[in-house]
Formats: structure tokens, sequence, C-alpha cells
């Protein structure tokens, strides 16, 4: 089968691609910010390689779940999600299987060359990383899903990415990264909670299928309020500058997601259809916001 570079780049599902970049381009301001108060040694360059490395990495990791989501029945015509191109036979199982590990073989060498030229500690963090993305459908099976997504995108892509620029390890970028980590778990929850009903069909296990409605719904909401309570507890405790308070402006997006949450109907799936695309408009203003706050004290 012949297919254009569009059709190979839209496999990759780049909508998605917030969710990798800016946790490590939050790194990078946070570490400016860090630079402005106590000057250290950064190597810019690799930080750079870093936020080029993580979406590369992420595509094989979507490729991979669509792969076995597929294979596995849980993607299939009357469900929503996935890049839809297996769903639709416009590529083959093993395309999809086989591009995806050229996307984690390249984006893994360049954390290899990060690793040789900074610290062994990114070896732990690639690892870890590697076996979350390729066994994200075995655990997503398992109700382990969150975890996994709050592990990888939520800590250690941040972590990863502070290391090689500093060449150390600053366990406070931890705190950072988990506040819009946990709205980056509240994606994938507003997806599981719509195909509850689908995924129980496909004889897999979700979280959203343990907690039920009632419980997706409040859990929900507890990722969404908490990724806020976090930045004012990181510049309470000192961590973050009070600029980065600036967050708080996206804070009208995250209500009127709340409402919505609200219709969640096992029976409706139509009823929160693109609540996974809304929530991922919130991280994505969300991130921006705080990236943009972690520069601007740095320079002020």
């Amino acid at each position: 089968m012949k297919h254009t570079l569009k059709e190979w780049f839209i496999l990759t599902r780049p909508w998605g691609y917030v969710l990798s970049i800016m946790p490590a381009l939050l790194a990078v301001a946070y570490v400016f910010y860090e630079n402005s108060i106590m000057p250290m040694s950064v190597n810019w360059w690799y930080g750079v390689l870093a936020v080029i490395a993580s979406p590369i990495l992420q595509a094989g990791g979507n490729m991979m779940s669509d792969y076995y989501d597929y294979k596995h029945n849980v993607d299939r015509e009357e469900t929503y999600g996935s890049s839809r191109m297996l769903v639709n036979k416009q590529f083959k199982p093993k395309e999809v299987y086989w591009f995806s590990i050229v996307c984690m073989v390249i984006g893994n060498l360049i954390g290899l060359y990060l690793m040789f030229n900074t610290s062994y500690h990114l070896l732990w963090i690639g690892i870890i990383g590697l076996i979350g993305s390729y066994f994200y459908f075995f655990m997503k099976y398992r109700a382990l899903g969150d975890l996994n997504i709050f592990i990888i995108y939520g800590q250690l892509i941040s972590l990863g990415t502070y290391l090689v620029l500093t060449n150390r390890l600053n366990w406070e970028i931890l705190l950072v990264a988990a506040a819009p980590g946990l709205l980056i778990v509240a994606v994938l929850h507003a997806n599981n909670t719509r195909d509850i009903k689908h995924d129980r069909e496909a004889e897999i296990k979700t979280l959203a299928m343990v907690l039920g409605i009632k419980g997706s719904i409040a859990y929900y909401n507890i990722l969404l309020v908490g990724a806020y309570v976090l930045i004012a507890l990181s510049v309470i405790l000192g961590i973050q500058h009070w600029i980065t308070l600036v967050t708080f402006l996206s804070f009208p997006m995250l209500l009127k997601l709340i409402k919505q949450m609200r219709t969640a109907d096992i029976d409706k799936p139509e009823n929160i259809k693109r609540l996974d695309e809304a929530t991922a408009q919130l991280v994505m203003v969300y991130l921006l916001l705080l990236v943009a706050g972690n520069f601007v004290a740095g320079i002020v």
C-alpha cells in the first residue's frame, strides 16, 4: 500500500504532541528561571534535542497503542479515538507496528546520545519510558493506564529534560511537572469515560470502568482542580515564582469542562464525544501560561 507523507504524519496522531513537547519545554523554562536566581552550567542545545525527541517517542507509543487496540478489537468502526487509519483499512497492522518501532528507535538513539554526553541517570529514565510506551496497552487494559501516563508525561519527560540541561537531578521539577501531569491524565480519563461501554464489549478494564460514571466524574474533577492546587502549593513552597499563578487565567476553561463531564452517560458516549480534545486544549493553554510564567520570572 502506498501512502502520502500526510497519511504517515496523521498516523502518528500529531494533534496530541502538545502532551509531550510542553512538559519538555516546561523543564527548559524552569531551568531558565532557576539559572536567573543561581547561575549554573546549562547546555541549551541538549534541551532542544530533548524537546525534539519527546514527540518522536510519543508518536511511537501512539502507534503501538493503536496497533494493539486494533488487534484486540478495542478500536472498531463504532468506537471513537485513535488515528482511525487501521480501522478504516488505510494502513496494514504490520506497517503501523514497524513505523512505531522506527520512531522509538530514533527517539532512543537521541536519548543515548544525550546519556553518553550528560548522565547515566538518563538510562533508567529512558528504560522506564520505553517500557511504559511499548506496554501501555497492557497497563491500560488492566486499569493502570492513568498511572502509566502520569509517570511518563507528568514526571519522566520533565525530569529527563532537566537532567540533560543541567547534568543533575532536581526532585523539585517533579512537583512542577506533576501539576500539568494531572491534566494530561485527565485527557486519557475523559477518553476512557466516554468509551466505557465500548471497552466493556472489548473485555478490557480501564480505571473509568472500575470507578463507574459517578466515580469517573469525581476523579476527573479532582485531576483538573488538583493541577491548580499544585501550582499554588509550589509557589507557597518557593519552588516557583508567584508569576506562574498566571495559569489561573485558564480556570474558566476548567469550569466548562467540569460542566460537560457531568453529562457523561455510559449509554450516551456522544455526550462527551470530544471532551478529551477539549481537555487537551486546556492542557495546551495551561502549559503555555506556565512555561511563559517561568520564562518571565527568569527575566524579572
